[in-house]
């Protein structure tokens, strides 16, 4: 069962989870307010929601038959290795264990991460369960960029400052456009299958063409935007200057990244662009906080 669990979290797509909590406590740590165990205990929250939300996707889209001729990586109900009941019961368990983390976060953070650990997880189910499926209505992008992005990032901050400042929220928008690239590479690879089972999601509303333009902007927005950070003295000036050798590796990825989007044509070189994506995020987001915690 613990097999099971681990493939449904769908792991390629967990540095989604990691990158937010990683850039503000990077920046709670510039401040001097960072917390160690605070910093666990909102990655692990963080993970665990990420988690909640795929396998609630995955047993949502199995019962509204969306991955009937599914392309992308195994699904576990749909593959068949958990029943929609099980599934749903490791849904509730993390989730749950995320709330418990949740209640220490409180006590550090105050009232408003209840706020906030409560929006994620009904959004987490929200994203294509309930009566109005963020996902089907093409608004799935939009829940990534505020939730996986904004939300996370400035949440995470705000736990150890308990304050929000326009830092964390210039330096949340490159962060949430890279974690909206992972959902625009997934559904840019299911338009044919979401178009068939009436999934509108925002690939399938505007096309191939102009989502794979959506990718590249977004991918080169989030590095301007972080680079604007360097100019204006928010991130490492010391010694060696940490981002704009960083930004040079990045570029290059990134543009890579764009290449295989716009090349790929087979279930196979969508999921490899996916993974490449993930991974980039991961790397953004480590260079990212690293410039900012030695500035």
């Amino acid at each position: 069962m613990i097999k099971t669990w681990w493939i449904g979290a769908r792991p390629r797509t967990l540095p989604a989870a990691i990158v937010p909590v990683l850039v503000g406590g990077a920046l709670a740590s510039r401040e001097g307010t960072f917390n160690a165990l605070a910093f666990l205990a909102a990655l692990l929250a963080s993970l665990l929601i990420q988690i909640g939300t795929n396998l609630t996707n995955d047993v949502a889209d199995f019962l509204k038959g969306t991955d009937k001729d599914r392309k992308g990586p195994v699904r576990i109900t749909h593959a068949g290795l958990a029943t929609p009941r099980q599934v749903m019961i490791m849904t509730a368990v993390t989730f749950g264990l995320a709330a418990v983390l949740g209640l220490y976060l409180i006590a550090v953070g105050g009232w408003p991460i209840l706020a906030v650990g409560v929006l994620s997880i009904l959004a987490g189910i929200g994203y294509t369960a309930g009566p109005f499926p963020l996902a089907y209505n093409g608004l799935g992008d939009l829940f990534a960029f505020i939730f996986f992005g904004l939300v996370a990032t400035i949440g995470s901050y705000f736990i150890h400052t308990r304050v929000v400042t326009w830092a964390v929220v210039i330096a949340a928008i490159p962060v949430a456009l890279l974690v909206t690239n992972i959902i625009v590479v997934n559904n840019l690879r299911d338009i044919p299958t979401d178009t068939a089972a009436n999934k509108r999601t925002l690939a399938v509303i505007i096309g191939a063409g102009a989502t794979r333009i959506q990718y590249a902007v977004f991918a080169l927005a989030a590095c301007v935007i972080a680079s604007s950070l360097w100019w204006m003295g928010w991130l490492s000036q010391v010694l060696i200057p940490v981002w704009p050798v960083a930004m040079i590796l990045l570029l290059v990825l990134a543009l890579d990244r764009i290449r295989r989007v716009f090349a790929a044509r087979e279930p196979m070189q969508f999921n490899m662009a996916l993974a490449a994506t993930a991974q980039f995020h991961l790397l953004f987001g480590a260079l990212f906080a690293a410039s900012i915690a030695v500035s």
